[in-house]
């Protein structure tokens, strides 16, 4: 029998997704609340509805008769949609609402971690008077990391000492609209992730990445949802070995395991310190852009992981094909502060995949924010698309993905320093100072 997958979601790590399943025997249905047209080309069907809405979902995954579902974005995880699903005899690979907490709410993912001794915790509290915060931050010896509680897209965080001084945070704090605070110890060192596929207490890990957040080059500006990413032909990165990514994989690990029944994607955010490992924040999905460097890279069938997940076998161990990833996003002018709409998008699957005659990189195109017409496709207010490009080396990784993006025209911005020589050396030597070496 022919599997119908239903993936939620309209975002360019869905497109990854998307492209993911595509590959295999299965038929492919999409659900979200803008029209992906990279998913719409690769899907059977495409509904526009609200991904948030477990009656709506689940009524479109019984209409189109679906037999697996997907879930990208974190909204929907937290909206129970995987429960619906589930309980409506639809096997949704994410977590349920209860286990997704440990992405949506920071002060139980932390509160979590200590109780279950779970490796790389940070020196942490949690409040709920914001005059009470204000004063542990005066009062904390050190410098902070300033977190909302729940979801905000990557873009509440604060941290003194880097972005802020002190007396900003306290007013930060008090000013702030949340109603639940974490700060805890600032992490110096180089932050990556380490995505993991999980069902019936396996676990299964695909090669660490390291994500851009800053808006500008030189990690200038603000905090975003992610400019670009990159990863290298091995699991490791280039500023670590490989008994550290194996310390990452062993708090994922532990973590799976003090989640009874968790499953979907484990995304693990570490921060590689001169003491080791430590948690960034953990994610219960692929990340967005991590996915676009991970799943063009895999080489086992990803409906073969869908499939075993549900009939509760063992899930297959991973294989990937060795070779580097630079991904970059193309984002509106103005983009995350004041974002301007209505660029048109010159960049399409073609030309991206064209960029790479004459080398031995691919370039691939994925959609994210974008409104589609009648004369073309235009940029919305959030990132729009991205480029990645794969080689046997991070260098002509991004080479690739570059030339893609000549044809990026006007009212977009890109990141172009990511996966470049300088930025990356730049990465091995700071751990190596931290190290003392």
């Amino acid at each position: 029998m022919t599997e119908t997958v239903l993936l939620v979601g309209g975002g360019g790590r869905e497109h990854a997704v998307a492209r993911a399943v595509a590959a295999a025997d299965a038929d492919l249905y999409a659900c979200a609340g803008n029209r992906n047209p990279g998913i719409a080309r690769l899907a059977d069907g495409f509904e526009s509805l609200d991904a948030t809405n477990p009656t709506a979902v689940t009524s479109y995954a019984r209409e189109v008769d679906a037999t697996l579902a997907a879930i990208g974005p974190e909204a929907a995880l937290a909206a129970g949609v995987a429960d619906a699903l589930d309980d409506a005899g639809i096997y949704a690979f994410g977590p349920r609402e209860a286990e997704a907490r440990i992405e949506t709410d920071k002060a139980f993912q932390r509160r979590f971690m200590r109780k279950h001794d779970i490796p790389g915790c940070p020196d942490f509290e949690t409040f709920e008077d914001m005059d009470a915060a204000a004063e542990h931050v005066d009062e904390y010896d050190g410098h902070l990391a300033i977190k909302p509680a729940g979801l905000t897209g990557g873009k509440g965080v604060r941290v003194t000492g880097d972005q802020t001084t002190k007396a900003e945070a306290k007013e930060y704090v008090r000013e702030s609209e949340y109603e639940r605070i974490v700060l805890e110890e600032r992490l110096v060192g180089e932050e990556f992730t380490v995505q993991a596929l999980v069902a019936n207490g396996d676990v299964r890990v695909t090669p660490a990445v390291q994500d851009h957040k800053r808006a500008y080059e030189g990690d200038e500006g603000p905090n975003t949802g992610g400019m670009g990413s990159y990863s290298d032909a091995t699991l490791e990165l280039p500023f670590m070995d490989e008994e550290e990514y194996m310390d990452a994989v062993d708090v994922l690990e532990a973590t799976v395991d003090a989640l009874e029944g968790y499953k979907g994607v484990l995304y693990g955010q570490f921060m590689l310190t001169a003491e080791g490992i430590k948690v960034v924040e953990f994610n219960a999905r692929f990340g967005d852009p991590e996915a676009m460097n991970t799943l063009p890279v895999l080489n086992t069938d990803f409906l073969d992981v869908l499939m075993a997940a549900r009939e509760g076998d063992s899930l297959p161990q991973l294989s990937f094909v060795p070779r580097a990833t630079v991904c970059k996003y193309a984002v509106p002018d103005g983009y995350p502060t004041d974002p301007e709409a209505g660029a048109e998008v010159t960049v399409d699957e073609a030309s991206a995949a064209a960029s790479a005659e004459g080398s031995d990189g691919e370039g691939l195109l994925f959609y994210a924010s974008v409104d589609e017409r009648e004369d073309g496709v235009y940029t919305t207010t959030s990132r729009s698309f991205a480029v990645a490009g794969t080689a046997d080396t991070i260098s002509v990784a991004e080479e690739t993905a570059e030339d893609a993006l000549e044809a990026a025209g006007d009212g977009v911005r890109i990141r172009h320093d990511i996966g470049k020589p300088d930025l990356v050396r730049q990465r091995i030597d700071h751990m190596a100072e931290l190290r003392g070496e």
